[in-house]
């Protein structure tokens, strides 16, 4: 029997050499998103889907909030 990869079609990750990005296993984006709710992070691609350019270095929950924050503030 052959080994099912589980696409995610809609993964904007550039990180492919990542091992918990989902082109490197085939339970999709479940070790992405335990690793970062460990580490009390965001995904990166919630950073894109966001629209804007990452303000700070990091993928913490207070980095992703800055990014949010600075793009309501620039809709103003």
């Amino acid at each position: 029997m052959s080994e099912q990869k589980l696409t995610v079609d809609f993964c904007t990750c550039t990180a492919t050499t990542c091992p918990n990005h989902p082109s490197n296993h085939d339970m999709g984006c479940t070790p992405c998103i335990e690793k970062n709710l460990k580490n009390h992070e965001i995904p990166g691609c919630f950073f894109r889907a966001a629209g804007g350019v990452k303000p700070t270095k990091d993928w913490y929950f207070e980095d992703f909030a800055a990014l949010i924050n600075s793009l309501t503030k620039e809709e103003k």
